[in-house]
């Protein structure tokens, strides 16, 4: 899909995805990782990269002329696999994880993806007019039974049914991430 170059281009999309990917049988750990995944493509897209010049369609934005745009297309494949991608009119640089300072305000989202996509990478666009410079694909692959959010709960339980067993059950049940934090 065609979205406006931009943060309303991520809600929309943001949206649409949940909607198919729901629709589709996608469990709600893998939509939420697929989620993450598209806002931090979209969004590295419209900060760092070029739009694309879509023809508008009629109704679109009423003048006729092109209009900036990223495109952002996902698909799940028969084993389950969501392949997300977003494509733009490229940047100055190809898109590279950073190392950020702990204060930094930015910088992450290649990171994140990193940590939840089984594979992701770049991809020049070979049909691109001549007279603009190469579009960039940036795409990444998640699998269906590795959640980011699926290994965090499944690290919890593993950290809670260690704690239970350490302290000879004295926990009675009960579990949060202070009682981690004071054993720091």
């Amino acid at each position: 899909m065609a979205v406006p170059h931009g943060p309303q281009g991520v809600r929309v999309a943001r949206r649409r995805m949940r909607e198919e990917l729901r629709a589709c049988g996608a469990p709600d750990t893998v939509v939420d990782d697929a989620i993450l995944i598209l806002s931090e493509l979209l969004s590295n897209a419209c900060r760092h990269a070029r739009p694309l010049h879509e023809e508008a369609t009629a109704g679109t934005n009423g003048t006729g002329s092109p209009v900036d745009t990223v495109r952002a297309s996902w698909r799940r494949d028969v084993r389950g696999e969501v392949t997300i991608a977003v494509t733009d009119g490229g940047g100055p640089t190809r898109p590279l994880p950073a190392k950020p300072s702990v204060t930094a305000r930015g910088g992450r989202g290649l990171a994140i993806i990193t940590a939840l996509a089984r594979d992701w990478g770049v991809r020049s666009e070979p049909d691109t007019p001549a007279d603009e410079p190469p579009g960039v694909t940036v795409w990444a692959v998640l699998r269906p039974d590795s959640s980011f959010s699926g290994r965090v709960a499944a690290s919890l339980d593993g950290l809670e049914d260690g704690l239970h067993g350490d302290l000879d059950g004295s926990l009675d049940g009960e579990f949060d991430l202070a009682s981690v934090e004071e054993l720091k």
